[in-house]
């Protein structure tokens, strides 16, 4: 498990992709690596990855085509910079929220903002995912815990305003429109509004005779009123 507080940016010195599996090396920042075990768990721009081996500051991972195929990891080549977050461990400060590292999709950037002292992205994520999407929630995106500013649910967009320490400590700093990012809902959000949906479904279901039951009626008849349902 991880915080959402990026701890550095690493490079990609070497990469080697194979059908269906990429193996990289990252080089991390200075320090990032000591105490780290082999098998121990690292978020790469949000994605829970496996050191499979460590010499010195630099850390081998293994990614599978599951993997390649719903993040942006799949896009690593020598050069690239990424997030990158050790897991925490009992006793530790959550400064951001509990990120499980298992990205939901990409999110692309559709705009990037520059008004005075502030930077302002705007991204874009499938329509059935921003049921999950609140202002003022929590989104991971390439492994860090942001808060959500602006949504707008029929153009699937929402926004994040990034202080000048984010774009320090993050690769945030020279993302532009066009690119992509991992993207993690939050948990909690999740069960929330799946379990609502479960229980409106229950609710509203007919029974056997044909007439739902008396509470699933009067959500219904405010649904209608609402113009919700018809």
């Amino acid at each position: 498990m991880f915080t959402g507080i990026i701890q550095g940016m690493a490079t990609a010195a070497e990469v080697e992709k194979k059908p269906g599996l990429t193996r990289f090396v990252l080089d991390m920042p200075e320090g990032f690596a000591q105490g780290v075990k082999h098998g121990a768990s690292i978020a790469v721009d949000g994605c829970c990855l496996t050191a499979a081996e460590i010499e010195g500051d630099e850390i081998t991972f293994d990614a599978m085509d599951e993997t390649l195929r719903l993040t942006t990891i799949g896009n690593v080549e020598e050069g690239t910079v990424v997030n990158v977050e050790r897991s925490f461990s009992a006793g530790d400060e959550i400064g951001g929220h509990i990120v499980s590292g298992h990205v939901t999709g990409k999110a692309k950037i559709v705009q990037v903002e520059t008004p005075e002292n502030n930077h302002v992205i705007t991204f874009q994520i499938a329509p059935a995912q921003m049921k999950y999407v609140f202002p003022k929630g929590f989104i991971a995106l390439d492994g860090a815990s942001l808060t959500v500013v602006d949504v707008d649910k029929e153009a699937g967009t929402f926004t994040v305003w990034l202080i000048p320490e984010t774009l320090k400590l993050t690769t945030f700093g020279f993302k532009k429109a066009g690119d992509e990012v991992n993207f993690e809902i939050d948990s909690r959000t999740q069960t929330i509004v799946d379990t609502i949906e479960h229980v409106m479904r229950e609710l509203l279901k007919p029974k056997a005779s044909g007439k739902g039951t008396e509470l699933g009626d009067i959500v219904q008849n405010v649904l209608e009123e609402r113009g919700v349902v018809k």
